[in-house]
Formats: C-alpha cells, structure tokens, sequence
C-alpha cells in the first residue's frame, strides 16, 4: 500500500496551488491502494476553518477536507500556525486536528512513501 503525504502552504482561497493539491489528495484516497495524509501549514490552516460560507459556485475547502476523511485520509494541521492566526481547536472543521512539527517530521521522514508540497 503507497502512504502519501501532501503538505499545504498557500491560503485557502486567492490561488489555485491549494485546491489543486487538495484535488490531488483526493484523488489518491478514493485509491484502495493508496493511505493519504495532508499537512495544513502556514496560511493553508485557514482552509479547515469550520462554517466556511462562500458565493455559490464556488468549491469549498471545508467541504473537500470533508470528502478526503470520508476517504480515509488523515488531516493534520500546525498549531503554532492556529495559534499565530487565532484560530482555536473549535473552530477546526469536523475530523481535522492540531498537530504539530515533530508529528510533520515523523510523516515526512518515517510514514510516507511519496511527499507533494503545494
């Protein structure tokens, strides 16, 4: 079984670089063959703010986050980056968690076969 990491940097909304990548991590968890974690880091931890509401039409990261877990994928997000923006644990979108740096480095370097940085 392949364990991919994707570690996302960039804002939830204003560049593509996110949604693309949270695509992609989809895209491998719907895979038997694949386990999927993704690492929200920097302004990225922003796109597992709960209660996100945005004008139709428009994707919801809330939403794929949601889809990814259902998929068995795993949600981490860095706390010093939640702290840094105000955003508490409560506010987090159902599933995801506040992880750390030391639980990134053991992802990176003891988990995953492949990581994809956005």
């Amino acid at each position: 079984m392949g364990k991919a990491l994707v570690i996302l940097n960039e804002p939830p909304y204003g560049s593509d670089r996110t949604y693309n990548g949270l695509r992609l991590a989809g895209a491998m968890a719907k895979r038997e063959s694949m386990q999927v974690r993704v690492f929200l880091i920097g302004d990225a931890v922003a796109c597992a703010k709960r209660g996100q509401r945005l004008p139709a039409g428009y994707y919801s990261l809330e939403t794929m986050l949601s889809t990814l877990l259902q998929n068995r994928g795993e949600v981490g997000i860095c706390g010093s980056c939640l702290d840094a923006r105000g955003i508490a644990d409560a506010d987090l979108a159902q599933g995801t968690r506040r992880s750390s740096m030391e639980e990134l480095a053991s992802w990176t370097g003891e988990w995953a076969d492949r990581v994809v940085v956005f």
